[in-house]
């Protein structure tokens, strides 16, 4: 079973305050980018893997999905998704991502943001998601990038000329990073780029558009604490297809 952190008060409550958390997707800087990664929704039924408080499934039949099931591990962020959705057409199920079933050919897309580096088994979720996509289907995802998540303490290192770097060690070790955030000991799964996409490959999937997030200038003059993020990729954005054959 996955570490279900999102369920320590302590942790929660950190979360929440994030801008991401309080301003919705708009908060998310990445956002106009992963929305030009998505199909048209018109008439499409979606799974939301890792839906959080529920701002991707809303704004997914805002934009004309025919349903939208929300999965979490999280029974408080469950909770808070609940509370703030008023349409009879989105369904919140708290499930661990590890364990997930999904019935076969029963989406038309699964998204995800930022959860997929939570996941122990990638390879079985995969296998599950390919399986759950009716033929012609999507997978759009985020992940924290590997390089972003490789090393044994994630942290900014100052050089001798004042420059932010992010140290980049035991890339190819794949397995558990255990980090600080909120508090300690938060565990993520570390994997290559190349296990990442080849994953996908393997299955099935054919390979959409990858996208090695950076914020744009101006991103960056409206927010300047997002000039850090051009130093290294921070998320790894990726759309994939089932083919209808």
């Amino acid at each position: 079973m996955a570490q279900n952190i999102y369920d320590n008060p302590e942790f929660f409550t950190g979360y929440s305050q994030l801008p991401r958390q309080l301003r919705g997707l708009d908060g998310a800087p990445e956002w106009p980018v992963i929305r030009d990664m998505l199909p048209d929704l018109a008439g499409k039924r979606v799974a939301d893997l890792g839906c959080g408080f529920g701002w991707a499934s809303r704004w997914m039949r805002e934009q004309g999905a025919a349903s939208v099931v929300g999965f979490d591990l999280s029974k408080k962020m469950i909770a808070r998704a609940k509370i703030d959705t008023k349409d009879t057409a989105i369904e919140y199920r708290i499930a661990d991502l590890d364990t997930l079933e999904l019935p076969q050919s029963a989406f038309d897309l699964v998204y995800s943001a930022l959860t997929f580096h939570y996941v122990q088994n990638f390879g079985r979720l995969i296998r599950e998601i390919h399986a759950a996509l009716s033929p012609g289907g999507d997978l759009v995802f985020t992940i924290e990038h590997p390089i972003f998540m490789a090393a044994a303490r994630p942290h900014w290192i100052t050089d001798e000329d004042g420059r932010k770097t992010w140290p980049v060690n035991r890339y190819s070790v794949e397995g558990e990073r255990h980090t600080d955030w909120f508090v300690e000991n938060v565990i993520k799964h570390h994997r290559t780029m190349g296990t990442t996409l080849n994953s996908l490959i393997e299955v099935g999937f054919t390979l959409r558009r990858i996208n090695e997030f950076a914020p744009t200038r101006e991103q960056i003059r409206q927010m300047p604490e997002l000039a850090e993020e051009a130093e290294r990729p921070m998320m790894l954005l990726v759309s994939a297809h089932k083919n209808r054959d």
